[in-house]
This record gives structure tokens, C-alpha cells and sequence, in this order.
């Protein structure tokens, strides 16, 4: 907890951290994804050192229990193609996370890369399901991915008519790897370090219960919660592009 006191300095900022990502596991497990939608905005605007290595770390896990739960239906032709894709877009991210001096214009960039995600969330594109394409949306999911931790919109446009049987541990899958590919490129850019680490960690009691919580909900928790999730993501986008423009 020392290391929440001295970042946050209030019981009740280190309180709502655990709320954020206890809920933001829950949704993971419920939808499929939406983990770092859920929490990333909102740890934003209570401290931007919470993003996005931090929550990507987070982000890796949990994606990475929900396939290894489904494992024998991962289709991993796709997760090849979706993470070479991936890869570039971590490039490009790295490299306008690398640009960035001060805190002011990562909230900005942050903010319109959450506004963009929550648009393509309800925007209903639709595109064909064909390897083009899946590298296209992957290429996008690293860009936002590496400077948000939100990478699952773009990766829904497409998987969105797939069966869920396949495409729910076949995106898992994808994320968990894409998650550590960005870590690697944050880690080039000087965006990950033992600090970014020991957050993770501190916020590791949080994500495991929203894990366990999530098991017992089942069908409880379904797509009726995701205006909601998209209200207030985009909400949390508004406030950090203010904040960076004033």
C-alpha cells in the first residue's frame, strides 16, 4: 500500500483505484474485453503514471487467463496474422510516446485516442473478415494500444459476426501477446520500468478479485452495461483533452 500513498496521497484516491480495476475484471471476464476501456480513462484522470504500462500489464493478464480457459478453440493462424499487425502499431506508438515531454500533451493524445475508441465502439462499421483487414484493425489496436492500453475496439469492428466460441480465446490470445509486445515497445521508448511494475503489482489484489466476482455473475453481467461503460469513457476522453489544451 506505500507505494498507492505516495502516488495518490489520499485513502480514498488508492480506494477508488481498486473500484476502477475490480469492476474494469469484471467486465473483462463478462464481454470478453474491455478492460483497458473500463479502466484506463478514469486512471488517467486520477494519475497519468497509472497508464498505460501499468494497466497493460493488468491488460495481459486477464486476457491471458480467459484464453488459456478456452485454449483448445484459439484459432492461432489469426493471432499470427492480428500480431504482426500488432507490431507495427506498437512501432508507431513507441515512437509518439518517445516524442512526448511533457504531461500536458500525453493527456491530450490520450484523451483523443479514447474519444476515437469509444467511436469506433459505436459506430457500427462494419468490415469483411479477411487477412487485409485483420492486419489493417491489429496495426490500429497496437497504435492505441501502446499509448492507451485500449486496444480492443478496432479488433471488435472485425470479430464482431465471428463465433464467439473462436473469437472470445482467439482475441484473448491476441491481447495477451499484443499486450507484452507493447510493453516491449514501451520499455524501448523509456515508458517501462520497475516503477510502471511495482503499480501493476500493487493493483494485482483488485484484478483478481474482479476475476473471481466475475466467475460467480456468469450471464448476469451481459452487453446491457455498455453504453454505460462507453458513457463514461468518453466522458473521461473530454476531460483529459481539456485538461491537455488548457
Amino acid at each position: 500500500m506505500d507505494i498507492g500513498v505516495s502516488m495518490l496521497g489520499s485513502p480514498g484516491l488508492i480506494a477508488l483505484v481498486f473500484v476502477i480495476i475490480y469492476f474494469a475484471a469484471i467486465v473483462q471476464v463478462g464481454l470478453g474485453m474491455g478492460f483497458g476501456l473500463t479502466a484506463a480513462p478514469l486512471l488517467a484522470l486520477i494519475n497519468p503514471e497509472l497508464v498505460p504500462a501499468p494497466t497493460l500489464v493488468l491488460g495481459m493478464l486477464t486476457a491471458g487467463w480467459g484464453a488459456s480457459r478456452e485454449r483448445k478453440a484459439i484459432i492461432w493462424n489469426e493471432v499470427a496474422t492480428g500480431v504482426s499487425g500488432r507490431i507495427a502499431g506498437v512501432a508507431i506508438g513507441a515512437v509518439i510516446l518517445a516524442s512526448m515531454t511533457d504531461r500536458k500533451t500525453f493527456m491530450l493524445v490520450f484523451g483523443l485516442m479514447i474519444g476515437l475508441a469509444v467511436i469506433l465502439s459505436v459506430g457500427g462499421w462494419k468490415f469483411p473478415f479477411t487477412r487485409v483487414n485483420l492486419v489493417g484493425v491489429s496495426t490500429l489496436s497496437g497504435l492505441m494500444g501502446t499509448i492507451t492500453s485500449v486496444g480492443a475496439p478496432p479488433m471488435a469492428l472485425i470479430y464482431q459476426h465471428r463465433p464467439p466460441a473462436t473469437a472470445r480465446p482467439t482475441l484473448g490470445a491476441f491481447f495477451a501477446l499484443g499486450c507484452l509486445f507493447s510493453l516491449i515497445g514501451l520499455t524501448l521508448a523509456g515508458r517501462f520500468g520497475w516503477h510502471d511494475l511495482a503499480l501493476a503489482g500493487w493493483m494485482l489484489p483488485p484484478l483478481f478479485a474482479g476475476i473471481v466476482t466475475a466467475r460467480f455473475l456468469g450471464g448476469r453481467f451481459d452487453r446491457r452495461y455498455r453504453p454505460a461503460l462507453l458513457a463514461i469513457s468518453g466522458t473521461a476522453a473530454l476531460i483529459l483533452i481539456v485538461r491537455g489544451l488548457t
